[in-house]
């Protein structure tokens, strides 16, 4: 059992990573300001990017979902792996050797250790890679060429074979100190009553890697005539491999998926073979599983889309499992803030069978040729009627229908609905009403006219139809510089967020009852008042910004990072002064509101002309206390 790892080696690996390289494999990070990155939290799901990294300080955090820390709590949280464990892999990373102390002398060797795992994966990728060459493989070695793929082509994207025998691998690995266990939990081996066996035999394989390019699993395709197992045997669920979170070929597409905007999702190794050959470097595809929720997430990471300039292309079979997917990703599509779109290769080929009979050119018109996901569903529904009769058109219109409702755009729903009529033979004022009936059938409602229903500007893309909302924040408005008012305003709202420590608890709860011109600031003002009770906690600003809605959320960051006036020794003085002005103005406001109805109360009402003129009084005592009078 190894010892632990020396603190001072602890911090000399975080020193010498930076943190930005490793948190970029997994995040798309973009320039949020002087200092700092951004990009969407890989830690919850979310529209616009929240999440901050700071490479100067070697932190991060997430202004939505509030995580945050250093390097090693990043991998700890989003790989769910040990203290040690990652340390261990950051000092892999720089080739830095760690030491251990209390007699230790290396890293765990556990069956359950992630570290041994990969590692395991990694001998197996090599082995198989070495026995592409034996004169064995030839059958896989025939299926590659006979698919257009080259020695070079299988070497980029290590595509090995797995001999057929029961126990090469499991010799081989056993050989190299992996123990039964470890090869089991890695689903790299089978167990039987008399002992584990190769999971993989007499099949092509190709090694699945994780974002950050360790590889975690393997898909393997049959072969030979007597394999009576499944087309495709993908490696189980093991601790390192969730087949619902991991998209082959990412690793390889991720930088262009970044900077291109562009994701395209095939149904299979080959294919995203034959789309990166052909130049369409951003092609992924889902490993022994449906696209679904954890892969948009991943997708969504990665791309950054929290505008609408991104495109997420789906190629899909044209048989009954083709649709199958194709629907299935529609019903999520409206998860995307991207455009999304469907390209389907002529006769219905795919990428890989496409290239075979077209080259490369061919692939990339199929992608050039791409249709709006929306398009492509309305044609799927109408296509499965019989147009030629008055029955079939109905039954078209009705189907297609609830399809066209869920646009929230209403110029894209008008020109789909008229596009409906046209593809199902229906007139065009029964196209109208047949898709009002299905947004009242669904809870829809009339639509929204105005630009808010709208996402990011897109134009022409399929959501689910939602009512509007009537909390809705109110827009945001920058402040006027010329207006003392809303300057005031402002930089009470920075020295609360700032320095609560420094205006006290007594001095802000008064603060944060007066009115503010600026309805921007006023949502701030609301959420801190919410929070007073913990003014003077850890986390202060982070509370803060749990409580805004999104939309606010990079005001409050302005706000608390924003250059005070005053800095050095008399920032304390300067922010309880600065409150005090914006309490003055109020008890101003509040005294000339006394003044007027004093003035018109009747002066046979002594009881309340002495209440208010007490209450007058008062508020001369406080304005001259905030004065120093």
């Amino acid at each position: 059992m190894a010892g632990r790892i020396r603190q001072s080696d602890i911090e000399e690996v975080k020193a010498r990573t930076n943190i930005a390289d490793i948190i970029g494999d997994y995040v798309s990070l973009k320039p949020g300001g002087v200092g700092s990155l951004k990009g969407l939290c890989p830690f919850h799901d979310e529209k616009s990017p929240s999440f901050n990294v700071r490479p100067g300080v070697g932190r991060y955090h997430c202004f939505g979902c509030g995580e945050g820390g250093d390097v090693y709590a990043f991998l700890v949280k989003l790989d769910h792996v040990s203290f040690t464990e990652a340390v261990e892999r950051l000092a892999g990373r720089i080739g830095y050797q760690l030491h251990y102390e209390e007699g230790g002398g290396g890293p765990s060797e556990s069956s359950g250790n992630r570290a041994r795992l990969l590692a395991a994966n990694n001998a197996a990728e090599e082995f198989f890679r070495d026995r592409l060459a034996a004169p064995d493989a030839d059958p896989g070695r025939r299926f590659l060429g006979e698919r257009g793929f080259d020695a070079a082509a299988a070497t980029h994207f290590g595509v090995g074979f797995a001999p057929k025998s029961w126990d090469e691998l499991t010799k081989h690995l056993r050989g190299k100190g992996y123990t039964p266990d470890e090869l089991l939990a890695a689903g790299l081996v089978s167990q039987r009553d008399r002992g584990v066996y190769d999971r993989f035999r007499g099949r092509l394989v190709w090694p699945i890697r994780d974002v950050t390019g360790q590889t975690i699993g393997f898909g393997a395709r049959r072969l030979l005539e007597d394999d009576n197992g499944p087309k495709y045997l993908n490696t189980p669920e093991t601790a390192v491999y969730k087949k619902t979170q991991v998209l082959y070929g990412l690793d390889l597409a991720k930088r262009d998926i970044s900077r291109n905007d562009q994701v395209v999702v095939v149904e299979g190794y080959t294919d995203v073979m034959a789309c990166h050959l052909a130049g369409i470097t951003t092609a992924v595809a889902t490993c022994g599983t449906a696209f679904g929720v954890d892969h948009i997430k991943v997708i969504r990471r990665i791309m950054g889309d929290d505008s609408s300039t991104g495109s997420v292309i789906f190629t899909f079979d044209p048989d009954a499992a083709g649709q199958k997917a194709a629907a299935r990703a529609f019903g999520e599509e409206q998860r995307f803030s991207a455009q999304t779109y469907v390209a389907v290769g002529p006769d219905g080929l795919d990428p890989c069978d496409l290239r075979l009979s077209g080259g490369d050119d061919a692939v990339r018109r199929m992608i050039d040729n791409r249709k709006p996901m929306f398009e492509f569903m309305i044609r799927q529904v109408v296509d499965r009627f019989d147009l030629d009769t008055v029955e079939g058109r109905t039954s078209a219109l009705r189907a297609g229908a609830p399809i066209v409702a869920t646009i929230r755009d209403p110029a894209s729903q008008n020109g789909y609905t008229r596009e409906l009529a046209r593809l199902s033979g229906a007139d065009l004022q029964d196209a109208l009403r047949a898709v009002r009936s299905a947004q009242r059938s669904s809870g829809g409602g009339e639509r929204r006219s105005g630009g808010d229903d709208q996402r990011g500007g897109r134009d022409g893309a399929p959501q689910q139809y939602q009512p509007p909302t009537p909390d809705a924040p109110a827009p945001i408005r920058e402040i006027d510089p010329s207006d003392p008012t809303q300057r005031t305003e402002r930089e009470s709202l920075m020295v609360l967020l700032q320095h609560p420590a420094e205006v006290g608890a007594e001095r802000a709860a008064r603060a944060v009852q007066v009115p503010f011109a600026n309805p921007t600031h006023a949502v701030v003002r609301d959420a801190i008042a919410t929070q007073l009770p913990s003014i003077a906690d850890p986390g202060w600003v982070d509370r803060i910004l749990a409580e805004v809605p999104q939309a606010y959320a990079p005001t409050v960051n302005a706000l608390a990072v924003a250059a005070l006036p005053q800095t050095g020794a008399d920032v304390g003085r300067y922010a309880r002064s600065i409150l005090d002005s914006l309490i003055d103005r109020d008890l101003l406001r509040e005294k000339a509101e006394l003044t007027s109805r004093l003035a018109r109360t009747d002066p046979q009402n002594a009881e309340l002309r002495r209440s208010l003129q007490v209450a007058l009084a008062s508020i001369d005592r406080e304005r001259m206390r905030l004065r120093g009078e």
